[in-house]
């Protein structure tokens, strides 16, 4: 009798083979499924983001103006959108900032005064509208801000730092050539004096006077009663109220009882904050991943430092 050859070992082997390949291709496949599924996921949550809601019939516009103020194109932008936008009955402009540099306060004013024009406006004040955020609420028909909010300090800053003597006593000692005697002046080795202060001061005053004007002439107030009120103090919202550097006590809802009752605002609109508009897509993603590189590098959050003229109530410390 001939041996038969066994080939049941080789045919196991096959069948194992071939149900690891099938095994694997399988697990393949469901990984390609997982990670569309997954991208899937990641762009209808962008598209939350990248898509804004488009506000349906008429409504109150809320723009925010908070923290330091600079120029801003995109905020002129959408000022000048609101002013021809009919859904838009009216703007409350709401304020919580401590003032920023005279060129963006001034910006404010002018946009705010063009809008005023075409549309009711009002300025709430949340805890703070000094400086060139007073200068942007006098732009609108009426302030309201709280009894306790702080408001006023009328005036316009120029800071020098003089660091002479520490630059001296680590031995550096700074040199240039300038094309004129006031150029690049005051240098910060030395003291501010002689013509280059006469400079900045000359400087200052202008822009000072011209808001000064501004406040007398928004605020029905002679210029001798602005120039008492303008020697930078602050003040609360009450006090604000009887020297008529605002016009009432409130906030939001004052405010709109205002539009309803002086300018006849429909009282069922909703309010809509149109600026700063809201992040959306890979924008809110950049923000939030510099928000955490900030974080680990160590760098506080918060406005950023000015450097000029400027217009600006400086808080060291709050409660």
């Amino acid at each position: 009798m001939t041996d038969q050859p066994n080939h049941e070992p080789a045919r196991a082997d096959a069948h194992t083979v071939i149900a690891a390949e099938t095994y694997r291709k399988s697990r393949g496949l469901w990984r390609v499924l997982a990670f569309i599924a997954l991208a899937m996921a990641v762009v209808v949550g962008l598209g939350r983001f990248a898509i804004p809601d488009r506000p349906d019939g008429d409504y109150v516009a809320r723009l925010v103006i908070d923290g330091t103020i600079t120029t801003d194109r995109a905020r002129l932008e959408a000022i000048a959108e609101l002013a021809e936008d009919d859904a838009v009955k009216a703007v409350i402009v709401a304020i919580n900032s401590p003032g920023g540099t005279t060129a963006g306060g001034e910006e404010l004013y002018e946009a705010l005064g063009q809008l005023r024009a075409a549309k009711p406006t009002v300025a709430v004040i949340g805890e703070l509208g000094a400086s060139a955020a007073y200068m942007t609420a006098i732009a609108s028909d009426r302030i309201f801000a709280r009894r306790l909010s702080i408001v006023g300090s009328i005036g316009v800053l120029y800071q020098h730092v003089n660091a002479g003597k520490l630059l001296e006593t680590v031995g550096v000692d700074l040199d240039k050539v300038a094309s004129g005697p006031l150029k690049a002046e005051p240098d910060f080795d030395e003291p501010m004096d002689g013509a280059p202060r006469a400079s900045i001061a000359a400087l200052v005053d202008d822009s000072f006077q011209w808001f000064v004007d501004v406040v007398a002439e928004r605020r029905g107030l002679t210029r001798p009663a602005t120039l008492a009120l303008a020697d930078g103090r602050i003040v609360t919202g009450r006090v604000g109220v009887e020297s008529g550097l605002i016009d009432a006590i409130g906030g939001e809802l004052e405010a709109l009882d205002w539009l309803k009752t002086e300018r006849e605002l429909p009282g069922d609109l909703d309010i809509r904050t149109v600026w700063p508009q809201p992040e959306q897509g890979f924008d809110l993603i950049g923000t939030f991943l510099n928000g955490q590189a900030r974080a680990a590098l160590g760098l506080p959050e918060g406005p950023i430092t000015l450097d000029g003229l400027v217009s600006l109530w400086q808080v060291g410390s709050a409660l």
